[in-house]
C-alpha cells in the first residue's frame, strides 16, 4: 500500500470554537502542523487538504483527490462534528469513495492523535 496520505480538515479559521474556550485557531493550527510533520517523521508523504465550509469545500477536495494517488485518506474530526456538517462530511466521503476507491478511509478523533489513525491503515 502507498505510503502516501491525504489530510482532509477544515481550515482551522473557519471552525466554531464556541464551545471550548480555551481552544483557537492557532492552537489548532499548531497540532495539525505538528501531526503532519510526525507523519513526515514516520516516512509518510503527506498532503494536508485543510477546506472551507462553503461551495468551494468540494472542489478542493476534487483537487487534492485528482492530483495525486493515495494510499490512505483521513478525514478530520472537524468534518464529522458538529451535526450542522453532515451533509459536508457526507460530500466528501463520496468524493474519496468516488475518485480514490483503492485508498484506506481513517478518521482521527482530535487533531492530536491523526498519526494513530492513519498508521491503524498504513503499516510502518
Amino acid at each position: 500500500m502507498s505510503r502516501r496520505v491525504l489530510a482532509i480538515g477544515i481550515e482551522p479559521g473557519n471552525a466554531d470554537y464556541s464551545a471550548f474556550p480555551k481552544v483557537t485557531p492557532e492552537l489548532v493550527r499548531t497540532y495539525i502542523d505538528a501531526q503532519l510533520l510526525r507523519l513526515r517523521d514516520l516516512g509518510y508523504e503527506v498532503t494536508s487538504c485543510l477546506i472551507d465550509l462553503d461551495a468551494t469545500a468540494e472542489a478542493g477536495v476534487t483537487a487534492a483527490l485528482r492530483d495525486e494517488s493515495f494510499g490512505c485518506i483521513l478525514i478530520g474530526a472537524g468534518l464529522r462534528e458538529p451535526r450542522e456538517r453532515l451533509l459536508l462530511f457526507e460530500k466528501v466521503l463520496n468524493l474519496v469513495h468516488r475518485l480514490a476507491p483503492n485508498a484506506a478511509i481513517c478518521f482521527n478523533t482530535s487533531p492530536a492523535d491523526t498519526a494513530e489513525a492513519v498508521q491503524r491503515w498504513i503499516y510502518t
